[in-house]
């Protein structure tokens, strides 16, 4: 946690000086409480600029951390970016996390009401504009974000969710087979005592995929999917290129369902295989952050909402890509005839040419294979990446409950939407297998395992894989 503070402090440090000092004040930063739903103290950090207010009070911020975290996370970014341009800043600790009571529900009802608090905190305050407060979230604090805005119907006037989601349900169980290894890491974020009992009696049911019915209906009434279509605050999604969390397709479905203003950035940031604190993009997408609140809330004329509305950054980073629209892929399909037995512990895998050309995906890859069967083999699980110099990639990865049956049949494998790059002359690889593992150990993606004596007969199989009609990075 320190590395990363001190890593972001470093890099917005950096932005402040490139946005220039036409705003550029001081401020005070200072510590209190405030009454979450039910009284429940949330303990909070309120920056404010030492300048007298401007007519009409100034604009606000209010900052969602992300699970497990605290209030500190976001500290750099509230000192070095709002704060001193201008802003009122307020971070405060979710319940459940840091010094705030109460227990962690998921951004649920609470947490709904929590985010009503701070707004009204925000909009008492003499200093103020009560109509030019804004928000900010990142992961958790993105969905509380979302889901205050949607569901919980607080009034910012702008918001910008970072990596998030707007379905968690096919986040955490897409096509019905749980990440159980992110569920698992997930669950031991926030401890026992500090957790929802709602939350809490259902994680193991989560991460084994138990009662999936009950889960999409617990993280349904958390997911803002379907209801966008007449939220009109202006909203800026940011999401990462490679995350295999909450993926690329949540900002796409948000982006396109949104009926206001609105803009998405795609950034070399994430939950892994990225990370948030080296994003080598925080700098361009922080000012750009910025630059959003500052068209929305303070009404400046700077053309953020006139730019191209989709950027992808490219990787390595040296700049971005704009594009009209989401970008429709070219859909390159790769096939392999020749079946094999697949067992509880082993794996199939298959190698595809590529063209020779430098390729970057986009979009949901897609594998399908002829399965046979009477043995019960629970799931299948396929992890797709590329080889090149002795070096492996993965590139994405899903999976799909099973049903056994002798007869011959075809199961396609949605897998997770990444923007990642190939280099020219890789190869795919396609590995099969009851868990990511198998792909390599250290992909804890999907854990769950078949019983031993489980086996399933793999016959055709295809790849369709999503690539940018020209590659950016």
């Amino acid at each position: 946690m320190r590395r990363r503070l001190a890593v972001l402090a470093a890099a917005l440090a950096a932005a402040a000086s490139l946005a220039g000092g036409a705003h550029a004040a001081g401020f005070t930063a200072r510590d209190l409480t405030i009454a979450g739903a039910g009284g429940t103290p949330l303990a909070a950090t309120l920056y404010e600029p030492t300048d007298a207010p401007p007519a009409g009070g100034f604009p606000a911020v209010a900052m969602f951390h992300g699970l497990g975290g605290t209030r500190a996370s976001v500290d750099p970014l509230a000192r070095q970016f709002f704060a001193d341009q201008g802003y009122v800043v307020l971070a405060f600790d979710a319940r459940g996390h840091g010094a705030s009571g109460g227990l962690w529900g998921l951004d649920g009802p609470n947490e709904n009401a929590d985010a009503r608090a701070v707004y009204d905190f925000l909009a008492a305050r003499p200093e103020v504009a009560a109509g030019k407060i804004g928000a900010f979230g990142v992961s958790l604090g993105g969905g509380a974000v979302w889901n205050s805005a949607v569901i919980g119907k607080v009034p910012w006037a702008a918001i910008a969710p970072e990596a998030t989601w707007i379905d968690l349900y096919s986040a955490l169980f897409p096509q019905n087979l749980p990440k159980s290894g992110v569920l698992a890491q997930l669950a031991s974020l926030v401890p026992a005592s500090r957790t929802d009992p709602e939350i809490l009696s259902r994680e193991q049911d989560a991460i084994s995929g138990v009662d999936l019915p009950s889960l999409r209906a617990l993280t349904s009434a958390r997911s803002v999917a379907g209801r966008l279509g007449g939220f009109t605050t202006p909203t800026l999604v940011l999401q990462g290129r490679r995350d295999f969390l909450f993926d690329v397709d949540q900002a796409r479905r948000a982006f396109a369902e949104l009926g206001g203003p609105k803009r998405l950035y795609l950034g070399d940031f994430g939950h892994a295989p990225s990370d948030f604190a080296t994003a080598p993009d925080l700098v361009p997408m922080s000012l750009e952050v910025r630059k959003w609140f500052d068209r929305f809330l303070k009404g400046e004329p700077n053309g953020i909402d006139k730019l191209p509305r989709v950027e992808i950054a490219k990787n390595p980073f040296t700049g971005s890509a704009q594009f009209a629209a989401f970008p429709s892929p070219r859909k390159l399909v790769l096939r392999a005839g020749r079946g094999a037995w697949l067992t509880a512990s082993g794996r199939v895998q298959r190698s595809f040419a590529l063209p020779r050309r430098r390729l970057e995906t986009i979009g949901t890859p897609v594998v399908s294979a002829t399965v046979s069967g009477t043995k019960p083999f629970q799931h299948l699980v396929a992890v797709l990446s590329s080889t090149s110099g002795g070096s492996e990639t993965v590139v994405s990865e899903g999976g799909i409950p099973l049903r056994p049956r002798a007869k011959p049949h075809r199961v396609s494998i949605r897998l997770l939407d990444q923007v990642v790059t190939i280099p020219a002359g890789s190869r795919l690889r396609l590995t099969l297998a009851a868990t990511s593992t198998a792909q390599n150990p250290a992909n804890a993606l999907y854990l769950l395992g078949v019983p031993d004596g489980s086996r399933v007969h793999l016959g055709r199989i295809s790849v369709t894989l999503p690539v940018l009609q020209k590659a950016i990075s």
